[in-house]
Order: structure tokens, then sequence, then C-alpha cells
């Protein structure tokens, strides 16, 4: 089973996600991914966000709470609510190494209200991310 972990990170009501754009089969599919990645053997699922976000985003992330997981065939993803505490997200690690014009990648953040006009995954651990959050303030 491959093993990942994600970082849910909300800012002034926006998510951070990767956006992708990639040229398969004869047409052109866009949607977004809340970032992060594999988890390497004797990691713990904490490390493995924190790494992936270094890595791919260029940011340091403090991990808040766990906030579920969501398994798909031989997949299975755990779901982080994060916030940056320091960095800008820019692109890095293997996405910057792969991207091309027929496989983009982009940090984006993208307005929780609009959240039903992207192709994301996850939208219910999102939405309760994000009431957690204002529940805090």
């Amino acid at each position: 089973m491959r093993v990942s972990s994600r970082a849910i990170i909300i800012e002034n009501q926006k998510l951070l996600t990767m956006f992708r754009r990639k040229y398969s089969e004869g047409k052109w599919k866009e949607y977004y991914v809340i970032p992060g990645g594999g988890k390497e053997e004797g990691e713990a699922l904490e490390e493995n966000v924190a790494r992936e976000l270094k890595e791919e985003m260029n940011v340091d992330i403090k991990v808040l709470k766990f906030l579920g997981k969501h398994q798909d065939g031989n997949r299975e993803d755990n779901y982080f609510l994060c916030e940056i505490v320091s960095g800008k997200p820019k692109l890095g690690g293997e996405e910057l190494e792969r991207m091309s014009d027929e496989n983009y990648y982009e940090p984006r953040f993208i307005e929780i209200a609009s959240l039903d006009e992207y192709d994301i995954n996850c939208k219910d651990l999102i939405l309760q991310a994000a009431k957690m959050l204002q529940e805090k303030d």
C-alpha cells in the first residue's frame, strides 16, 4: 500500500493547493491537489508531511492536528491541518524537475468559499479544517 501525508494549509480563508495541468491520452486535464506525498520507510507521518512540503513548496510547516485518512484501493492519504512557519510557497523538488508544457505544476491559493468550483479531493476535510480554524479565532 502506498502511504502518503498531505497538508491542509488555510490562510485568510484560502487553501494552499498544487494546481496541475496534464496532457494525457489526447486531452488536457486540470485539477488541484492538497500538497504532500509518499512516506519513506521509517518516517513518521508528521515527518513525512513536513519533508514533502519543504521539498515541493519550499516552506517549513507546523503540524497542528491529524484530520483523518482516505483509502482508495492500495493508496492511503493521511491529512493534517498545518500552518506555514517560514517561507513562501514556490515550486521545488521532483515537481519542478518533472515540469513541462504537458505536465504543469503551480502552487496556488484557492478561496474556501468557492471550493465547489474546483476539482479537488477531500472537500469534507478541507471544510472541517476551515471550520476548526474559524472556531479557534
